[in-house]
């Protein structure tokens, strides 16, 4: 959640993007090495759950490494091959090289994945790369930018609570004493993002105890996806070195706001005299978009239940997006397929000329994969230039069930995992290797989550 806009708070005509200083994918990370004084690379690749694997390479290794790939064992690798198959490569792109600031002697770097010397399908970079092809072939670049949510926790005897003991207001977003207790780690996190240029604005303590939101200006969309990555890996090891724990669990808590990562979007496009344009600023309506912008809008609201699996992929997503009520008085997760303008009860909100938030992702999420889905989605409703309907400006929290025409959002992973499992687009999008093991994946998390015997049931069924 952002209070206020600003010129960096998503996508807005002619913002200059600023890269990161220690990426330049014209150098070698040989001689990266050598200019920044690089000793070890972390070769990292996101697996289908969103984890992050790695290798630690010295950099004496790294030109063999940079040409045919760190290998991993396959069936460990949460790809979907088994144990009878050949390793898997991870290539690093340079182009994604991040220097640890808390560390300077190692390079953090993304990676593509391949498989008997050819690019792997199910990798989740791999997917996102394939739909990112087709929308540089339909004339476009995709940007976006994301708000990530965490809490700030300490382990118990009896479980994780809140690490400020004193964070206990029923109100507390925005609270300014809550937030500058923290201002030793906020602050670090955010130094370190601005020697990498990423050019963060805004820093703020969320809805909920605990809770807090970091933001950096937007980019392409890999490059956002790259960051993301990094930057929960960077704000959890950070967090760690003060004796805290850091969380991006959709909802840790039962009766606090959950942890969102919302989406902000947009498409540009060059010009004859290489100027970068915003194809939904350019032309926009009093609505704030463009009718390229419309169309992309109404073709993520029509694959909303399906793409609703990849923005909110576990089951403790739906803790969150079902939840009833919270101390602060609002959830701030959408229940409906709507969108508006400013207004944070839908599930896509226009909160100025040329860009949307999709506020249905969640800290959970594997931005990768997030992105892949909502860009088939707004590119295919582009090609049939599907119509969104009348935007709603009314509060959906409080006046939803007046609009009996709307649709709901699934309410649990398997009404999702279904939806999903129904949508041509994106299965397409995904593959069939990459489908069939997310689906593996997700279907026995939510037999496990079945199987288990909760303290919830012992308390309401004990006495029957």
């Amino acid at each position: 959640m952002v209070g206020t806009i600003s010129k960096t708070d998503g996508q807005t005509d002619g913002q200059a993007q600023v890269a990161a200083p220690v990426a330049n994918p014209a150098i070698s990370l040989v001689e990266q090495a050598k200019l920044l004084g690089i000793k070890f690379f972390l070769v990292s690749y996101t697996d289908l759950l969103g984890g992050t694997r790695a290798k630690l390479v010295p950099a004496a290794k790294i030109a063999s490494v940079e040409k045919d790939g760190a290998f991993f064992s396959s069936f460990a690798s949460n790809l979907g091959l088994g144990p009878d198959a050949a390793e898997i490569a991870a290539i690093p792109d340079p182009s994604s090289l991040i220097q640890l600031p808390w560390e300077p002697t190692v390079g953090w770097v993304a990676s593509d994945v391949y498989f008997e010397g050819k690019p792997f399908p199910a990798a989740p970079r791999m997917i996102l790369g394939r739909v990112l092809d087709r929308c540089e072939a339909m004339g476009y670049t995709y940007k976006a930018g994301v708000e990530a949510e965490f809490f700030l926790l300490k382990k118990t005897e009896s479980g994780y609570a809140i690490a400020d003991e004193r964070d206990t207001a029923q109100r507390p977003c925005y609270d300014q004493i809550n937030l500058m207790r923290q201002f030793d780690l906020i602050s670090t996190i955010v130094g370190y993002m601005e020697d990498l240029g990423w050019e963060p604005y805004q820093c703020d303590h969320e809805d909920a105890n605990g809770q807090f939101e970091l933001n950096w200006t937007y980019a392409d969309a890999k490059t956002t996806c790259d960051r993301h990555v990094f930057f929960k890996y960077m704000v959890k090891t950070l967090a760690e070195k003060q004796g805290l724990t850091a969380t991006f669990m959709p909802k840790p808590f039962s009766g606090i706001t959950g942890s969102g990562g919302h989406v902000h979007s947009s498409l540009w496009q060059e010009t004859e005299t290489q100027q970068s344009i915003n194809s939904f600023a350019q032309d926009a309506d009093a609505g704030g978009l463009s009718p390229v912008g419309y169309h992309f809008l109404g073709g993520v609201l029509n694959h909303a239940k399906g793409l609703t699996a990849l923005f909110a992929p576990t089951i403790n997503s739906y803790r969150r997006l079902g939840a009833s009520a919270t101390t602060s008085g609002s959830t701030w997760t959408p229940r409906y397929i709507s969108y508006g303008g400013n207004n944070r009860s839908h599930m896509l909100r226009i909160p100025e000329a040329g860009r949307f938030e999709c506020r249905l992702i969640d800290g959970s999420a594997n931005l990768y994969l997030a992105l892949a889905g909502l860009l088939a989605a707004g590119l295919e409703g582009i090609e049939k230039e599907t119509s969104p309907g009348d935007r709603i400006d009314e509060n959906l929290f409080a006046r939803g069930a007046e609009f009996p025409n709307l649709e709901t959002l699934p309410t649990s992973l398997f009404e999702a995992l279904t939806a999903l499992d129904q949508n041509s687009l994106l299965m397409e999008t995904f593959g069939e290797l990459g489908a069939k093991t997310f689906f593996e994946f997700k279907h026995k998390e939510w037999s496990d989550f079945c199987s288990r015997v909760t303290d919830w049931e012992i308390d309401e069924y004990i006495n029957i």
